[in-house]
């Protein structure tokens, strides 16, 4: 492990999962955690994590972006102590529109929704969002469906400034870089000793399109779309056989 991005949600943690890979680092991001850890993430979110379950984690990665691993920043790098630490950060008012506008994103893509209930994957991503929507943001999603959350500006926003200010307070300071992604290539690339790109800074997730990208690209909602499609097919044999069977029943009557 090389790097920690501590920056919370929508502080352009994609944009920066993008970065660093574009930098040559073996990243993984919010739902590569799912993924490759889903298992290992439930277990931390009910029993805590020793530093041996982080190096077991990400044993061959260079570097943890997105939830949930930002609200663990502190702990991976006890495990990893010569890890660098990046803190994303951005106006709060500003953050807290792009929070909303991810949500009501998700709560308009009906496939986004219906896949996490006609897959069994699909259903275990969603416990894994169900948990750390409750535990980071004090959340509760009781379905797929619901993603209409009920926002308290105040909470949500101290919630932000005091995550922020716990890591600049408590991160250590040779290894701590505080960034913007707006500020480009430059101060990120001399603070990991890399030569700057030829291309502009990523800019992903604009508006909060990120899921549909995902679900475009991602191996997990492959498999998704696999196990949905198989679902679909058995409902509608199941569904044919009964109208054969009623049918059947009409007719010796």
């Amino acid at each position: 492990m090389k790097i920690i991005l501590a920056g919370f949600s929508k502080t352009g943690t994609k944009s920066m999962a993008v970065a660093l890979q574009e930098l040559g680092f073996v990243v993984y991001d919010y739902m590569d955690h799912f993924w490759y850890h889903d298992k290992e993430w439930k277990r931390i979110s009910e029993k805590g994590a020793t530093d041996e379950d982080f190096r077991q984690m990400y044993d061959g990665v260079d570097a943890v972006t997105g939830a949930p691993a930002y609200h663990f920043w502190e702990e991976i790098q006890h495990a990893f102590p010569d890890t660098k630490i990046i803190l994303t950060t951005r106006e709060e008012e500003v953050w807290f529109k792009s929070w909303v506008k991810q949500a009501d994103v998700q709560t308009r893509n009906k496939t986004f929704q219906w896949i996490q209930i006609l897959s069994p994957t699909g259903w275990r991503y969603f416990r894994f969002y169900q948990t750390w929507v409750r535990m980071l943001y004090g959340l509760s999603v009781k379905s797929p469906f619901d993603f209409n959350f009920h926002y308290n500006p105040t909470l949500n926003k101290s919630n932000f400034r005091h995550h922020q200010a716990y890591c600049l307070q408590n991160a250590p300071k040779d290894k701590l870089l505080v960034f913007n992604v707006n500020q480009g290539w430059e101060p990120l690339c001399k603070f990991l000793g890399k030569s700057i790109p030829d291309k502009p800074f990523p800019r992903v997730n604009v508006k909060g399109v990120l899921i549909s990208i995902l679900m475009k690209s991602h191996p997990a909602f492959h498999q998704m779309y696999k196990e949905a499609g198989i679902t679909i097919s058995i409902l509608l044999c199941i569904g044919a056989f009964l109208l054969y069977w009623i049918y059947n029943c009409f007719k010796l009557s």
